[in-house]
């Protein structure tokens, strides 16, 4: 058995874990444990990780309820990655899907595609979420939001706004598109609760553009 003093931690002290599950073997997550998560993670056989956007512990599950009960830890052979195995109580994305990894990037030809084409949009996300608001899906995060209002919702968007500046102003880049994708999905639920399209949106964004668009012109002909 390895012991955690054995594993190999970054600078930062933190170590990836990637999250399978146990009966379909298939990766759900991956994130970054420091020693004490680690720690927390055995001994209570949840997953436990370290957020590195808000510098804080946080036990998967604790606010959705979807804890990712643990079965097995196994470190690679260079002890500085982990496998971790569980048996999850509902979706690993915050966006209420199985498993984070839910858009391809290359698949081999003739490889079946998940539901739909398998491309992302917009479009797509937005009909998810409005699903979610009406079919009440047990274990969704995106349904989770919903039951607890207005306030829960618009609280988020605002812890996510901070992150986004974090991560901007620590010029991260790889962080900052993380958090942005995070703000997007959050303000897209608001949207929804607050019974506004995409369409509103791109309506007024083009309005906008209509009269600026018009402003030069006018000043041109001055």
């Amino acid at each position: 058995m390895v012991k955690i003093e054995e594993l190999k931690f970054d600078e930062k002290g933190l170590i990836p874990a990637i999250v399978v599950d146990t009966n379909t073997k298939r990766v759900l997550t991956l994130a970054y444990m420091n020693k004490e998560s680690l720690s927390i993670s055995l001994e209570k056989k949840l997953t436990c990780f370290w957020s590195r956007s808000r510098q804080e512990l946080w036990l998967k599950g604790e606010t959705s309820g979807n804890y990712q009960h643990i079965v097995s830890i196994t470190a690679d052979c260079d002890r500085d990655a982990l496998v971790v195995e569980v048996v999850p109580d509902g979706p690993a994305c915050h966006l209420g899907t199985e498993s984070c990894f839910e858009y391809p990037v290359l698949e081999a030809e003739g490889a079946d595609l998940p539901e739909g084409d398998g491309t992302f949009s917009y479009e797509g996300l937005m009909n998810l979420i409005e699903g979610r608001k009406i079919e009440k899906k047990e274990g969704s995060y995106t349904t989770y939001l919903f039951e607890k209002g207005l306030d829960k919702i618009l609280k988020k968007v605002g812890e996510e706004s901070t992150e986004v500046i974090i991560a901007a102003k620590a010029e991260d880049k790889a962080e900052t598109i993380y958090e942005i994708a995070d703000l997007a999905y959050h303000v897209m639920v608001l949207m929804v609760e607050a019974g506004i399209s995409l369409d509103d949106i791109t309506e007024e964004l083009a309005s906008r553009h209509v009269i600026d668009h018009k402003v030069k012109q006018e000043k041109m002909t001055k």
